[in-house]
């Protein structure tokens, strides 16, 4: 056991569930790690652990769950937290992923991403949260230089340019509270409750301020499953109307946001891959590299389109076996 592994301990002594059985749940990619507490009277909570100084402090997830909580959206309670370890425990907001019931129940899709979409528009009927740090277009145009590092090995600077040159001309709204990483791995369904408390929320604690696409492109541009074209269109029409947004700007932002996303993931994969070993990603690329051809289709990506095309190889199998050649052994 380690001296980690004796704090949590003492943390779940503290609370009362030291008594409880003990089963991992999957993390996410980080350093984070989840359990599941399951009491003798069959009550459960969730352990989150979270090493100080490997990932976001423990207050930045707190300090969005009660701000989602506010907003009647389901983010899980807090129950206990220790800021100074990072340790918090949480309410158990069960196991029915989106992606996991989506797998057996497909034709839940339209019901399950419109409550979804939903969400976001609640999210942004209100100010930010205050203080939330930018990802603004320098930013999203420089994450974008993974591709050509670690995908096409090539020198990042001209992409760099021409993305950020695209961005600057079609996103010139960063001011709006985004989740990030939300998609169907990190959503729940809770059929027992009612209206937008039915999406459980989760791994939101890199919450940003962004355009108000950014989050629905990450909802239905998913990297990990298709989203049916049809569902894809019909949210991307309602959010546009529910916020009020011109439809002809906010397809073309849409867009570039999604062209930004994927590209930069494509790129993402394959450093895992390169540098972790973790080839299971590069299964997953050319999904996503469709995705960022359907965006940069966009008659207003017709630049940016046109230098990816000339300079990025597409995910054949040949080049993704080169990929997979470089990476070492997990």
């Amino acid at each position: 056991m380690t001296d980690r592994d004796d704090l949590a301990r003492d943390f779940v002594v503290r609370t009362g569930w030291g008594a409880a059985e003990s089963r991992p749940l999957a993390g996410d990619a980080s350093a984070r790690s989840y359990r599941r507490l399951v009491a003798a009277d069959g009550s459960t909570a969730v352990l989150m652990d979270a090493p100080p100084g490997l990932v976001e402090p423990i207050a930045d997830f707190t300090r969005v769950a009660r701000h989602l909580q506010s907003l009647g959206l389901s983010a899980p309670a807090i129950l206990a937290e220790d800021p100074v370890h990072g340790f918090l425990l949480l309410e158990d907001l069960g196991d029915d992923l989106f992606a996991r019931l989506l797998d057996t129940r497909p034709a839940l899709e339209p019901d399950l991403y419109r409550a979804a979409t939903d969400v976001l528009v609640r999210l942004q009927s209100v100010p930010p949260l205050p203080n939330l740090p930018e990802y603004g277009v320098p930013m999203m145009a420089d994450y974008v230089s993974v591709l050509a590092e670690d995908y096409a090995r090539t020198d990042p600077a001209p992409l760099v340019g021409h993305v950020r040159s695209a961005l600057e001309r079609l996103v010139p709204e960063t001011g709006t509270m985004i989740l990030r990483d939300y998609h169907a791995e990190n959503l729940l369904w809770l059929p027992g409750r009612r209206g937008l408390a039915r999406v459980g929320l989760l791994d939101f604690q890199m919450a940003m301020r962004c355009h108000p696409a950014y989050d629905l492109v990450s909802l239905l541009q998913d990297a990990r499953r298709d989203v049916s074209p049809a569902v894809e269109t019909a949210m991307v029409a309602h959010f546009a109307a529910a916020t009020g947004a011109d439809g002809q700007a906010f397809a073309a932002a849409y867009a570039a946001l999604g062209a930004q996303r994927n590209l930069r993931i494509v790129g993402l994969f394959a450093r895992l891959a390169r540098t972790a070993g973790k080839t299971r990603y590069l299964g997953m690329i050319p999904r996503v590299w469709g995705l960022s051809r359907r965006c940069l289709a966009h008659p207003e990506l017709a630049d940016l389109a046109a230098f990816v095309t000339k300079t990025i190889p597409e995910p054949t199998p040949g080049h993704l076996q080169g990929l997979a050649a470089a990476c070492p052994t997990p």
